[in-house]
């Protein structure tokens, strides 16, 4: 049979209130009464039920995780890291699978019937009103490599994809390359928007150097290779700026698939620098994104939050730089 508060109470010789202040956080308890208590427990082998913890306490220690591209192999990294970094403090996370609603509403139905203590929104596709509309019905949010603004309503912690663009641009031009494209994900992906942007303005600004543009249907392998491919049969550009590193891997197939050497007929950067971009057989020169920092950093906003809900929102912005491997060529 379970072991039960009761029981506990019964072998350390205190009240059942006793027992049960000494399992909830920031309950007053002598530290006579905590040692016996937690002894008795560890002798029977009595562990706190979460669910009634949190009928006394109003926290359920339960923090929903709101993604929208789980077929990107970037977020098992992405996944992991935050997973264990709320688990290290106590929490426990509720992952939810977006799979393609952009509406808020079912996310933050179901996050409230499991009254999740906040929320982190961890996309860079994503509008800047879903992580809003959390805000807007009381429930803590950050939003996890989120689109940059100055001024944001709701806590902001990622990356300047708008530089990113420019720092892509500028690589390819310091190679030599004079005809550029950009591969992106999603047109409606504020990510891809705000890389195109950033592109632009370089190439703009640089005489004799031209650029195209092109958007796959989604950040995945597939995508990739499938826009790649008509890029291809379009007349390729001399080098591509991929929106992330898992499209540039799926362009750099296609490309070898269709007898272009990689880089010598063909350039291609990627951003987010996953550890497969690292492989041997890939060696994908990109831009690194700090995932772990920024995961970091948004757990630490989710904690100060859980301490101070009336928290005035910020904007961290954590800085990328380029990672040479061998898919452009030299300088």
């Amino acid at each position: 049979m379970a072991i039960t508060l009761k029981d506990v109470a019964l072998r350390a010789g205190v009240s059942r209130s006793a027992v049960s202040r000494t399992f909830t956080e920031g309950a007053s308890v002598s530290d006579a009464t905590r040692k016996k208590v937690k002894k008795a427990a560890e002798e029977l082998g009595y562990r706190p039920n979460a669910l009634a913890s949190s009928l006394t306490t109003g926290r359920t220690k339960l923090i929903g995780l709101v993604s929208d591209n789980f077929r990107n192999p970037i977020f098992l990294e992405v996944f992991d890291l935050f997973t264990r970094g709320l688990q290290e403090r106590g929490l426990r996370p509720l992952l939810v699978n977006l799979s393609g609603q952009k509406d808020p509403a079912q996310s933050l139905q179901m996050l409230q019937t499991y009254s999740v203590d906040a929320v982190i929104v961890a996309s860079s596709t994503l509008p800047p009103s879903f992580a809003e509309a959390f805000r807007d019905a009381g429930v803590p949010v950050v939003n996890s490599f989120g689109r940059h603004t100055t001024n944001p309503n709701v806590h902001v912690v990622g990356i300047d994809n708008v530089e990113c663009g420019r720092m892509a641009a500028r690589t390819l031009i310091e190679h030599g390359y004079r005809k550029v494209a950009f591969l992106g994900g999603p047109v409606e992906a504020t990510s891809t928007q705000d890389r195109l942007n950033g592109f632009r303005d370089v190439i703009r600004a640089t005489p004799g150097v031209s650029q195209t543009h092109s958007f796959a249907a989604q950040y995945s392998f597939e995508a990739g290779y499938a826009e790649m491919q008509n890029r291809i049969a379009d007349g390729p550009a001399e080098a591509y700026f991929c929106g992330d590193d898992v499209l540039s891997i799926g362009a750099l197939s296609a490309a070898k698939a269709a007898g272009l050497s990689v880089p010598d007929q063909l350039g291609i950067i990627g951003l987010n620098d996953m550890e497969m971009a690292g492989w041997n057989n890939i060696a994908l020169t990109t831009i690194h994104q700090p995932i772990r920092q920024i995961i970091a950093s948004s757990i630490e906003l989710v904690m100060a939050m859980l301490s101070d809900p009336t928290r005035y929102p910020e904007a961290r912005l954590f800085p990328c730089h380029i990672v040479e491997r061998g898919t452009l060529r030299r300088i």
